[in-house]
């Protein structure tokens, strides 16, 4: 048995603009699953493939309330690109930020809401992965976390240090899971965090089981009576198990 990482929940007070925000950011499409809650996906796409990590993006009371630990790179294919990007987006919406980067070659910005993502300057490790270059969670242990969401998920450990790791799906298609050691509570904002997916015909119940063995905790945020799960790994950042159907 095995998950699929197939989106990155975003809490919003304005589903439908942020939702637009991040189609016309990525150049992909949206899509109204259910009142309060907006797909962003590559246009054609068939979900869910490896080949994207997907957004949805949902509607919240009170989304400062929520403070996850994981954020948005966006990959560039050259300077120029680089440099285009971030204008673009700042026509859309977003604004500079500061989280204390220093110089770097990297931009940081916050979208319409708030929430903190970086535009990379070119790298060669991110040809091919699409506009979403990484899903980065910052962590005390990137071994400890490694260990677990390879055993969580069927995706491939690339590199592992003190200071970081990288999975990528086994398919060696779509965005990478990154996890960048950061010990100490978060200063900035971002409402991000992960849902996977188990494949048809495996039991949600056995998964939550599994991962629950492997370190994982059920947690409450509040969810009621839905059809997914939600845990928390090992250094308590939440994530939701989605149901198979």
């Amino acid at each position: 048995m095995a998950l699929r990482l197939v989106q990155v929940n975003l809490k919003a007070r304005d589903e439908s603009a942020l939702g637009r925000f991040w189609a016309d950011a990525l150049g992909w499409g949206v899509s109204v699953e259910e009142p309060g809650v907006v797909n962003v996906e590559p246009l054609g796409f068939a979900w869910p493939d490896p080949s994207a990590v997907c957004i949805d993006v949902v509607i919240v009371p009170d989304p400062e309330t929520v403070r996850y630990r994981a954020h948005l790179d966006l990959a560039t294919t050259s300077a120029a690109h680089q440099a285009e990007l971030v204008s673009r987006l700042t026509d859309l919406g977003a604004t500079p930020a500061d989280i204390g980067q220093g110089d770097v070659p990297w931009t940081v910005l916050a979208d319409p809401e708030g929430n903190v993502f970086c535009v990379l300057e070119p790298r060669e490790i991110y040809r091919d992965t699409g506009p979403i270059a990484a899903v980065v969670v910052d962590c005390a242990d990137p071994r400890a976390m490694a260990r677990f969401w390879g055993e969580a998920t069927d995706w491939t450990l690339h590199e592992v240090t003190d200071d970081h790791a990288r999975l990528r799906s086994a398919q060696g298609v779509g965005p990478y899971l990154e996890f960048l050691r950061k010990p100490g509570p978060r200063s900035w904002w971002s409402r991000v965090h992960l849902d996977l997916k188990p494949y048809s015909g495996d039991d949600q119940a056995a998964e939550v089981a599994r991962l629950e063995a492997l370190g994982a905790t059920v947690v409450d945020v509040g969810q009621g009576d839905v059809s997914w799960r939600c845990l928390a790994d090992p250094e308590g950042n939440e994530f939701c198990i989605l149901s198979p159907g």
